[in-house]
Order: structure tokens, then C-alpha cells, then sequence
């Protein structure tokens, strides 16, 4: 069964703020915001680094994002979009969709260090305040919490190994799943979006039709 998946066509109330989380084997940051979604705030978060250097974030962070995709989600209602199951554009999928086509190679984050200058928080905070000083719309991919209102896993959600491989039946994974690779888009005014894109060095491609790596699979390059 597939986790709870979609995305928020919305605007930003409230300004990016860098919090940390601790795990087993290191510090994962994320820059929370808030949105108004039907009327209730939802809380948003957008993955941005480790202080792990082995498991580092890979990012694309794109200035001219052009995809026919734009003219779909103009066309979407605001609010929230669920699109579980969902085995085709809009729903994400780095691998198996071209929404990543032209957007250049992957960039190596910075080792985070609980500041909010290093790459690529410092220019991701940038784009969101201009988006809420400028209230564009701004459209947030990823899995729904399970509990309170918010859109986290805003990142690739498969490739990952080990303990996060998918079980087939298993509806409690949440690393590996096909179709539900999370991303950011910000309508600027423009034909062109902004686009940031994130995954992690210890995520591999290619995967297979549960979202684990193949027997070939390769680091993200």
C-alpha cells in the first residue's frame, strides 16, 4: 500500500526557519515554513542537508524550470492534491518521468553546520522569502503527515537501502516507493519556475516497481 502522497498548490504565511533532527548516525535539517491550505496553516519541510559527510544531500536548485507539467498545476485548484497510486505525471518520479530533464547535474550540498549560510539553505531561503514577500504560488510534493497538517519527504523517496528497503504488503515503509519522489516548484511570474530537487548520496538508481535499487544500481551522479 502506498503511503499518503501529493502535493499543496499554496502560498507561504510564514517565514523559512532551519531546524534539526537527530538520527541514529547524524543531524538532518530541514527548512520549516508554514502555508495556508483551505484555511488551516500546514506546516511544511523541505529537506536541506546532513551533518553526515558520507550521506550528504544532492540538490538541484533551478532558476529556468521548463516542463509541460507547469501548465498542469496552473490548472490545479489551490489546496491540497492527493495523488496515491498514482503511476504518472503529476505525481513524481526522477526515474521513470522526464521532470528532470534539462535541469543540469546534481550539486553536492554542504556538511550543514547548524547555520544558515551554507548551500543550499542560504539561496533555498532566499527563493522562499521573495515567495512570500511576492505571494507567489508555490507547489509542494511529497508524502502528507500522518498526524497534523503538513507535506514533509520533500525529496527522492526511493533507491535507499538496507533497513528502508520496501517490503511488498508492507504500508508502514516510508523510504522507497515508486511515483512519490518529493520537490518544490515556485511559480515566479514567469513561462520559467523556479525548481529545487534533493536526495541523498546513499540513494541508488535504478530502482525496481517497489522503489528499491536493482542488483545494478548506482549512487545518484
Amino acid at each position: 500500500m502506498a503511503l499518503p502522497y501529493g502535493f499543496v498548490k499554496t502560498k507561504i504565511v510564514s517565514a523559512p526557519q532551519l531546524k534539526s533532527t537527530r538520527r541514529p548516525h547524524e543531524v538532518q535539517y530541514h527548512l520549516h515554513f508554514g502555508v495556508s491550505v483551505n484555511g488551516a496553516q500546514w506546516d511544511i519541510a523541505v529537506n536541506v542537508g546532513t551533518t553526515d559527510a558520507d550521506d550528504l544531500l544532492k540538490y538541484k536548485l533551478v532558476y529556468d524550470f521548463r516542463h509541460p507539467i507547469i501548465e498542469q498545476l496552473k490548472a490545479a485548484q489551490a489546496g491540497s492534491t492527493t495523488l496515491t497510486g498514482t503511476q504518472a505525471l503529476p505525481a513524481l518520479d526522477f526515474q521513470r518521468s522526464d521532470f528532470l530533464a534539462n535541469t543540469g547535474a546534481w550539486r553536492d550540498s554542504d556538511v550543514m553546520d547548524g547555520s544558515d549560510t551554507v548551500l543550499p539553505v542560504a539561496s533555498l531561503e532566499r527563493l522562499l522569502l521573495s515567495a512570500q514577500q511576492s505571494s507567489y504560488d508555490v507547489y509542494v510534493f511529497g508524502r502528507f503527515y500522518s498526524e497534523g497538517n503538513g507535506v514533509h519527504d520533500v525529496h527522492m523517496n526511493q533507491g535507499s537501502k538496507g533497513e528502508f528497503i520496501h517490503r511488498a504488503g508492507n504500508d508502514k515503509n516510508d523510504h522507497n516507493d515508486i511515483w512519490q519522489d518529493g520537490a518544490l516548484l515556485v511559480d515566479v511570474g514567469q513561462p520559467q519556475w523556479a525548481l529545487y530537487a534533493a536526495a541523498f548520496d546513499q540513494q541508488y538508481l535504478p530502482t525496481d516497481d517497489l522503489g528499491n535499487p536493482t542488483a545494478n544500481s548506482k549512487p545518484i551522479s
